[in-house]
């Protein structure tokens, strides 16, 4: 099966050589060709270039592109869109001078959450998900990460990881699991330590058994998980091989970040409150930063300082954070257009944080986030749009018209 796309006012994100990310100047070098084609064959990317050499084959389909741009699909590195019901009660309070921390220690947040779940049948948890699922393919999500954490028992866990995997089965979008176990401290525990002991001893080796996930996450926050709990549950995912990737430095910075690097953690995430010690130690490492600018925007807490961090000479991803308490939009099109705005990211930079580095924060840069030959037709088709600037300026419109996972038509 062989697909041209023809006319092409802009492709995007164009890399002729393996790149794993980019950092710090080189984030505001988005490369492109104009008036280009692009040919898929058997899903893949089989070839790219101007107009002007546009090959003459006969083609299965050929798909006039005028006026429009074509760019790889969004890479959303850190998602919790498996979970039941919704928090849109505690949206309520906050409005009315609650504070996150507040609601959680009212028997709100993560651990309400996680009752819904631990009562809802796996099939029921199935079908909710895939819904939302479904919903951010549209919006040109071509690859997505995806935790537990609203479990918090053996039972519940393990509901959410099989349901990663069935989603991962039954859509051809690029799916990554993570289990994150340590997301907060269920009520019939009395000490974190315990619970740690639960999740290392009881949890884990089933997880890994059953080859639930290939990463392994925790809370590492003020009121949830130590730096030293996180060194714990960390040390012992790598007795199963489970690469960390943390949330650190959401509300205090508490040395998360620098626990992320001793543990050689793929990302470290949220990094809303960061020290100029949490932004040194990632200088000359692997560990991808990642901003979640929905979270930011809806509990009304500080950006991710992105300019510190790409003007240091670091890397930088994007993603939604997509969950019912903190970030219930799982809208990568919005976090892009928020970085911007919020964030000071440059277009250009916003583009590259929310491809090829957030392809690199899942280990999926060699399968996606960029134009390249041998990598998956994940793809994004724009309407009739001026610049690629247009999709963060006009930040309340949907500007895709198509999208494309392995090189057929969602």
């Amino acid at each position: 099966m062989a697909t041209l796309f023809k006319n092409i006012k802009e492709l995007l994100q164009v890399r002729t050589e393996p790149v794993k990310f980019v950092s710090g100047k080189e984030m505001n070098i988005l490369p492109t060709i104009k008036d280009a084609y692009l040919l898929i064959e058997n899903g893949l990317i089989s070839d790219f270039g101007s107009m002007s050499d546009c090959p003459n084959s006969n083609f299965d389909e050929v798909i006039d592109c005028t006026g429009k741009m074509v760019m790889p699909s969004w890479c959303d590195s850190h998602t919790h869109l498996v979970y039941a019901g919704n928090r849109e009660s505690e949206f309520v309070d906050r409005i009315n001078g609650l504070t996150y921390e507040e609601i959680a220690n009212r028997g709100g947040g993560i651990l309400n959450s996680a009752k819904t779940l631990q009562e809802t049948p796996e099939d029921d948890l199935y079908n909710q998900s895939k819904i939302r699922l479904e919903e951010i393919i549209k919006l040109g999500s071509g690859a997505v990460e995806i935790k537990s954490g609203y479990g918090l028992t053996l039972e519940a866990e393990l509901k959410m990881l099989r349901v990663i995997k069935r989603l991962k089965e039954n859509y051809s979008i690029e799916i990554k699991a993570t289990f994150l176990g340590a997301h907060a401290l269920p009520e019939e525990f009395k000490n974190t330590s315990d619970y740690i002991d639960y999740v290392i001893e009881t949890i884990l080796p089933i997880v890994a058994k059953e080859n639930l996930a290939e990463y392994i996450d925790v809370f590492c926050e003020t009121g949830y998980f130590s730096v030293e709990d996180t060194n714990r549950i960390l040390q012992a995912g790598k007795q199963y091989e489970l690469i960390p990737k943390i949330h650190v430095n959401q509300f205090t910075a508490i040395g998360g970040v620098q626990v992320g690097i001793k543990h050689k953690a793929l990302s470290v995430d949220h990094l809303e409150e960061m020290r100029d010690e949490d932004i040194e130690v990632l200088i000359n490492t692997e560990t991808m930063p990642v901003a979640l600018p929905g979270c930011s925007y809806f509990l009304s807490i500080p950006y991710t300082p992105a300019r510190r961090i790409i003007d240091t000479g670091l890397p930088l991803a994007l993603a939604t954070d997509y969950n019912p308490g903190s970030a219930p939009s799982g809208n990568m099109n919005f976090v892009v257009s928020t970085a911007c705005v919020k964030m000071k990211m440059t277009p250009e930079e916003a583009v590259n944080a929310a491809t090829i580095n957030g392809a690199y924060a899942m280990g999926l840069q060699g399968k996606v986030g960029s134009i390249t030959k041998g990598k998956l037709a994940n793809l994004i088709v724009t309407k009739p749009i001026s610049s690629y600037g247009f999709i963060s300026y006009a930040f309340g419109d949907n500007q895709i018209e198509k999208v494309y996972l392995s090189g057929k038509a969602v």
